[in-house]
Order: structure tokens, then sequence, then C-alpha cells
């Protein structure tokens, strides 16, 4: 559902004079730190958005062919964390899917990701069927390197040169633009390969969709509370000095865009671009997974993602001739999407970071103000421990609006 759905309006027009919290973004972190300043303290927040929908990068969709579709891509919910499955069902529905990606590689089709004992035996036809002749039949494989200095040397290092070779090289260098010995070992050190013959990509104890899609989650997180006002299609940055007065700014978007007025350099990031294409193959679907990658240099794109294969379709859609499919290409222009991880960065982002420290009324939450990407479960858990940080402070509290005898509190520095 778009804006226009939704019915909220764009600007600043009809504003009341003052919110306990102004939220720059209406993605995962933001919605989270409003929901629960409502319901904890009945504060009053003001979410604004550049974007003309409610969820951020979550927000999926019912396109004209029926067909459940996420805007920016697969999103897939995991997790460990009691606390994050025991807060997310308040809002929704689940239904329990497991995750499987498939690969094509040399040709062949339905090559288990990530690897595991069925992809060398598919690969290599290497006869493995217990996690001692995995371990056995990469020990032979691995080179041998207690402190790799880039990313090939890493990877070399957890998975040999036969699996880095058909698996991660490619892969890598079609998603970040350089080859493996280009980039921080950090990068290709934790690239999963399992002993054992589980073909599913997570392995997290809680595993679900929500039946009814990311963006009802939001609809009802936000829609129904009274205690919280939304402008979509605003961009912060041309409207921040007519902000209404606020007791805090909770700033969601990229950190080096908050201050992009002092000249410093930018951060970099990686971005997506989705090709998207219908198709009515026999037998209704375009290929065997919700996910096919592709980590070979024969086609550009990093993988195709086919929707009608989740659960949580709405009914009849499997049953429909037709089916959307998006192939996925990693650039460099766009939404930001992956920080790139290099020492250069990260040294640049420290220095963000201790401005962001220092900034009087403003906190910053979430995956682009942390230049770190973040899961959903990731970003609902960071967003809950910094609320429960500001509570703790006295930041976020029953009564934050200052005790003025007269007028309105004075503005914060976003806004002189």
């Amino acid at each position: 559902m778009s804006q226009a759905d939704h019915g909220i309006p764009s600007g600043l027009d009809g504003l009341e004079p003052y919110y306990d919290l102004v939220i720059i973004g209406c993605g995962l972190s933001g919605c989270v730190i409003a929901e629960r300043a409502s319901k904890d303290f009945g504060l009053k927040s003001l979410i604004i958005d550049k974007r003309d929908h409610i969820g951020g990068n979550c927000f999926d969709y019912i396109d004209d062919h029926g067909i459940r579709l996420s805007k920016y891509g697969v999103h897939l919910f995991h997790t460990q964390n009691e606390r994050v499955w025991e807060y997310i069902n308040r809002f929704s529905e689940w239904m329990p899917y497991e995750h499987r990606v498939k690969g094509h590689v040399d040709g062949k089709t339905n090559v288990a990701i990530p690897p595991s004992q069925l992809t060398v035996n598919q690969l290599f036809d290497a006869n493995v069927h217990s996690e001692e002749e995995m371990e056995a039949w990469l020990d032979a494989r691995r080179v041998k390197n207690d402190n790799p200095t880039n990313g090939e040397e890493a990877a070399l290092s957890r998975a040999g040169p036969e699996l880095y070779e058909k698996i991660f090289k490619y892969y890598t260098k079609k998603q970040w633009d350089k080859f493996p010995e280009e980039l921080d070992a950090s990068v290709l050190l934790r690239i999963p390969v399992r002993l054992n013959a589980d073909d599913r990509y997570f392995t997290d104890t809680r595993q679900a969709l929500p039946t009814h899609g990311y963006t009802k989650i939001f609809e009802n997180m936000l829609l129904s509370d009274p205690n919280i006002t939304i402008r979509l299609s605003t961009d912060f940055f041309a409207v921040k000095e007519q902000l209404p007065s606020h007791g805090l700014l909770v700033f969601t978007g990229p950190i080096d865009a908050y201050y992009a007025s002092l000249g410093l350099p930018k951060l970099e990031y990686r971005s997506l671009r989705f090709e998207p294409e219908y198709h009515e193959p026999e037998g209704g679907y375009y290929q065997e997974a919700l996910q096919v990658n592709y980590p070979g240099m024969e086609v550009d794109y990093t993988r195709i993602v086919e929707y009608k294969h989740t659960p949580n379709q709405p009914e009849g859609v499997k049953e429909k001739p037709g089916t959307m499919i998006f192939k996925e290409y990693s650039v460099d222009e766009g939404d930001p999407y992956y920080p790139v991880p290099n020492p250069k960065n990260q040294a640049l982002f420290q220095k963000y970071r201790a401005m962001a420290d220092k900034e009087p009324g403003v906190c910053f939450v979430g995956r682009l103000a942390s230049y770190k990407y973040f899961n959903m479960d990731q970003a609902i858990l960071n967003a809950l421990e910094i609320y429960d940080g500001l509570v703790e402070k006295g930041t976020v509290k029953k009564d934050m609006r200052p005790a003025e005898a007269q007028g309105l509190p004075k503005k914060s520095r976003t806004e002189e």
C-alpha cells in the first residue's frame, strides 16, 4: 500500500507546535522507538520519511498480478533473541519458513548454498557423508594462515581453493566490485562453510514470515496510535529549519548525510538494482527456489528472487500461470544498503561517531547511523536497547516537555 492508500500527508502543514520526539525514518528503528515511547509513556512522535510509504526497506505490496513482492529485496525474518521474537509477535501473525538458497554453478543447478556436505558432493563428487569426513575434506584443502591480510587469504584459510573459486571469489567481485584480495580479511573470515548436510540458509531457532506481509506490521504498529503522526514524501534536510519544537530528534538515516554541510568525505556504500520480469513458464514457476544465486561471472546479476515461492502469498497466487522474478545487481549508486568494510571507511565513521556522541538533542539509531549492516532482528534489538538506554538516562520520560513559564520549548540545534 502506498502513501495515498494509507491517507498519509506530505509536508509539515497541520502539525502540532511540539512533539516529544521527531523521528527521521519510518523503518524498523524509528518505528520501534515511536511505538515504545507511546506505549510506555504516552509520548507523541512525529515520523518523517522522504519515501512515499511506511516500513523502510521492509516495505512489501501486492502487484497488479496479485503477487506479494518486496520493493527492496527479499526480507527473511530469523532470530535467536526471545525479546525480539516476543516483541514482533505483538504486531503480526507469523508462519514458519526456513529459507533455502540454491546456486547455479558451472552449469549445475540446485547447488546447496552455503557450502556443506551436499555442496562438495554436488560439485566435486567428494563422497562426503559425515562431519568428520567433511572436516577432513576441508583440512586437506585449506591454506593454513593464522593471520590473513586480505579477503582472499581469509577465504582460502576457511574454505580452500576449490570452494573459493566456485562459490566465493566471483560472487564477492560482483557484490563489492572488488576481488577478495582487495578487501579486508574480516569480510571473508566469516564465510559460512558447514560440516553437516543442513541446507537451510539460517540456523536460528525462530524463522518465519509475517502472514499478511511486512507492511502490515508497520500498519499495526503505527496507524491506530493517536500519539504517532507520520509525514511521507518529506525530506528532513529540506524542512529541518521548519520542524516543530521537540524534546529529542531521532535520526535513522546515514550518519554522514547528517553532517554533509561540514564538507567531510562521504562514507562508501554498495547499493542494489532490481530488474523485474514477468513470466508465464510451464508449471507456473521460473526457478526451483525463492532465491537462486549466480556466483560465477557468466551473468552480471548476483541472484534471482521469485516471490511466488513464499508461503505468505495471497490465496490463489500459487495456482496462477504467471510469476514475477527480480534479477539483482550490486551497484555503486542508489539507496545505501551495504557499508564498504575497509580501514579508510571505518576511520571516517569513527570521526562521525565522535561528533554524533556530542550532538545535543539528537540520538542516532539504526544500520545507516551505525554504518553497519543489520538483519531485521538486529535492527529491532538495536532500537530496543537504545530506547532502554534513553529511558535509563532520563532522556525519554513521561514528561519530556521542558517546564517553561511561557511559550514552547527552545528548539534543538538542528532547528537553529
